[in-house]
């Protein structure tokens, strides 16, 4: 556990983000989980024992998190943003039926080259999103 803390502390310093035990508890939340959360389910999730965070608090905190490219928004779904610890290079799959979100490895589709997509589109990045019913809700 103190092992953790101490990489968290690390690499927020690394990033030249000030550790504030606002901005340690929502990274670490985010690290500890794979659900790809609200900024609203982190902030119950921190203030279940004792409420000691504000909603501006933990948007702050995602927003100076995303910035520096420790945590990425995930567009899933109209209007809600979530977020995910995991920045390496990943698709999604979310479930129509029970909001599932789970990670997709890279390698599970062929790459696409995004400077042939039509000439004037300076494409940058790329991620899929699948949509379908997962093996829970098959049943």
């Amino acid at each position: 556990m103190q092992q953790e803390a101490t990489a968290i502390v690390k690499r927020l310093k690394k990033n030249k983000l000030r550790v504030t035990p606002q901005r340690f508890a929502v990274y670490a939340n985010l690290l500890a989980r794979i659900d790809h959360p609200t900024a609203e389910q982190i902030l119950s999730d921190l203030n279940q024992a004792a409420p000691t965070s504000s909603q501006a608090t933990v948007y702050s905190a995602l927003q100076a998190l995303r910035q520096v490219g420790l945590v990425r928004e995930v567009l899933l779904e109209e209007g809600v943003s979530r977020y995910d610890a995991n920045v390496d290079s990943h698709h999604h799959f979310r479930c129509r039926c029970c909001g599932v979100i789970e990670d997709i490895p890279w390698e599970a589709f062929q790459s696409i080259n995004l400077q042939e997509l039509r000439p004037g589109i300076k494409a940058e990045r790329y991620e899929v999103t699948v949509q379908g019913v997962c093996d829970r809700c098959q049943d």
